[in-house]
């Protein structure tokens, strides 16, 4: 289905809903009625990602501007990087990078075609970005980064609203440690409820292969007080926990960070997850997306 103009009351257009069959279930673009040219992305009625075409550096959903504030830490202002997204959605954090660090060479890997081929038709991308897009798995398409090529590696996958089983294991942050610079980031978007048990199970999965571990999340998410997303952060290197903490406290959704004994003591004993015992994270409540 293809985008229409319809008609504002002052006689400006609007632009309609895209709606279209992708490989994992039914897309939405839907307009943003406050934003000339922006646009979310809902699959099977479960919002992904929004893009504002006209400022690709304004992040809306609360995870994704968690997210923007470990790009904006990863290295000094404007400095390019070498950057991985595992989940594509709408490209949102990809053209975040491209307009905050120009000259940043970065690789997407997202599994459906079909929405590659529909973003990139309506949601077209700048022409001077420097983002390679491959149609993969992401575990594969990981497997094809060079060797310490990365300053950063963003893991954002879902799957029917579950990040995949092989995801989640220790053998798949080995890949990630082995495509990330020395002193490179890893950031991954996480989803669990109570008793945030995958959650926990992350973070215990994190630190057996990461020395430096960070937690991002809304404080009645970490109490295990209603399903949502938590950003986890990992190096071998310092991170900046104290500016990520005053720019997460800031956010119109506040955030809280937690690092160190208290990250430790979260995880409640967690064990770390292999292959061999990887679940798909839980599935979030039908009422998260009433």
């Amino acid at each position: 289905m293809g985008k229409s103009r319809n008609p504002r009351r002052g006689g400006a257009a609007v632009a309609a809903p895209v709606v279209e069959a992708v490989d994992g279930g039914l897309a939405e673009l839907m307009p943003d009625r406050d934003r000339a040219r922006a646009w979310t992305l809902l699959i099977d009625g479960a919002p992904q990602s929004h893009v504002d075409l006209d400022d690709p550096a304004y992040l809306s959903f609360e995870y994704q501007r968690r997210l923007g504030h470990v790009i904006d830490l990863t290295a000094p202002p404007g400095k390019p990087v070498h950057a991985v997204h595992l989940g594509g959605g709408a490209l949102t954090l990809a053209r975040y990078v491209a307009a905050t660090r120009p000259r940043s060479t970065q690789q997407v890997v997202e599994r459906d075609a079909a929405l590659v081929q529909l973003v990139r038709r309506e949601l077209p991308l700048d022409r001077n970005a420097r983002i390679r897009v491959r149609s993969a798995d992401a575990r594969e398409g990981l497997a094809k980064v060079p060797d310490g090529w990365a300053d950063l590696v963003i893991a954002d996958v879902f799957s029917g609203a579950r990040t995949p089983a092989h995801l989640t294991s220790t053998e798949f942050l080995d890949d990630v440690r082995r495509a990330l610079k020395p002193g490179g980031q890893y950031a991954a978007n996480l989803a669990d409820g109570p008793p945030l048990a995958h959650l926990r199970g992350q973070i215990a999965t994190a630190a057996a292969r990461f020395a430096e571990l960070a937690l991002i999340a809304d404080p009645t998410v970490l109490r295990g007080k209603r399903f949502g997303n938590a950003v986890l952060v990992a190096s071998d290197h310092p991170l900046p926990v104290a500016e990520l903490t005053r720019r997460a406290a800031s956010d119109p959704h506040p955030g809280r960070v937690e690092h160190g004994r208290s990250l430790t003591d979260f995880t409640g004993g967690a064990a770390p997850v292999t292959d061999a015992a990887a679940v798909a994270s839980p599935a979030p409540p039908a009422a998260v997306f009433r």
